[in-house]
């Protein structure tokens, strides 16, 4: 398991997730780009949650091991959604500093909606 600190506090998440966080932090830092990622956590009652992260060139993520008596938190779906994020963002960029909403069912992009 893995702590992400971010803006003053902190959540538990599997190890993989939180790499492939911090991987996809720094994709969008090097293209200027936002996104949001709701990502499954681990309670301290043992209980699954869940989290919103606003990640993006400002964000300071910090992402520790930790020992956990509870079992792994994984999301093969989320973590190959942010590989692969990321990489498409190191290949070819982003076309606009538009934010993607992670929700559990589905991936919006915001430039999709009218202003």
């Amino acid at each position: 398991m893995d702590r992400i600190h971010y803006a003053g506090d902190s959540i538990l998440t599997g190890t993989s997730i939180a790499r492939s966080l911090l991987d996809y932090a720094q994709a969008l830092a090097q293209v200027g780009a936002s996104a949001t990622v709701d990502v499954p956590t681990l309670n301290d009652d043992g209980s699954l949650g869940r989290s919103e992260i606003l990640i993006g060139p400002s964000s300071q993520l910090i992402s520790s091991a930790e020992d956990s008596r509870y079992d792994e938190v994984t999301d093969a779906a989320l973590v190959a959604h942010m590989n692969e994020e990321a990489k498409r963002l190191r290949r070819n960029g982003s076309p606009s500093p538009t934010a993607t909403i992670r929700t559990r069912d589905e991936s919006v992009d915001m430039a999709d909606y009218d202003h």
